[in-house]
């Protein structure tokens, strides 16, 4: 795994627009706050989503190891730990991550300063992201995917329009999510084409924007 000094040598434009989201509370909250926004928070969203995280999370003989691929402001990671082994929590803000560190003491996690699309992830079972890959370009879509390989379950959720849509559409990675565009990422289609073993779908929710969708990916070995 790349040290945080090495990381830090890599230019990281996201890195910048990421943390000014949290510094100017552009996805909510109060001044101060780190907030990771309304999907977050609300209990009608967290509160499914945790039961079907955390379901498959306990349907292991042992406890699993997880990596937490943009762990945000941690009000949801900090439920899914509860069943987990060792518990990686990372994201691209250092700011929100030196903060997560202060307010979340907890034994099993460790929260790491790190560019996911750039390599040097911590080994585990299971890579979960959650409302991450819609905020960025197709071409971090592509590295984070080739970063992912490395795992053998991954457990990702985008927010889709509803009803028939033109996938995969790029954006300029900080500004917005590709529902602007009225577009959505479908990850098993060009120009992704993300090789799986299989897949299947944990959860599914309406909101006024669109479709929140939770999928299990089982990768080749």
């Amino acid at each position: 795994m790349l040290s945080t000094a090495e990381h830090k040598k890599k230019p990281w434009p996201t890195k910048a627009v990421m943390e000014q989201v949290y510094e100017k509370n552009l996805w909510g909250g109060k001044k101060g706050d780190f907030y990771s926004g309304f999907g977050s928070h609300n209990q009608e969203l967290v509160v499914p989503y945790i039961e079907a995280v955390s379901s498959f999370l306990k349907s292991f003989d042992k406890p699993t190891t997880v990596c937490d691929l943009g762990c945000g402001d941690f009000n949801i990671g900090k439920e899914l730990a509860k069943c987990s082994g060792k518990y990686f929590a990372i994201d691209i803000a250092e700011n929100l991550i030196n903060r997560n560190k202060e307010m979340f003491r907890i034994d099993n996690v460790e929260f790491l300063c790190l560019d996911i699309s750039r390599g040097g992830l911590p080994g585990a079972d299971v890579a979960i992201l959650r409302h991450v890959l819609q905020h960025v370009s197709n071409d971090e879509v592509h590295r984070v995917l080739n970063e992912l390989a490395k795992f053998k379950y991954v457990i990702i959720t985008e927010h889709i329009p509803e009803g028939e849509f033109i996938p995969n559409k790029d954006i300029i990675s900080g500004q917005g999510t590709r529902l602007n565009k009225k577009s959505g990422l479908n990850l098993l289609t060009f120009p992704f084409n993300f090789v799986v073993e299989e897949y299947s779908e944990l959860l599914k929710i309406k909101d006024d924007h669109g479709i929140i969708v939770t999928t299990l990916y089982k990768l080749p070995k």
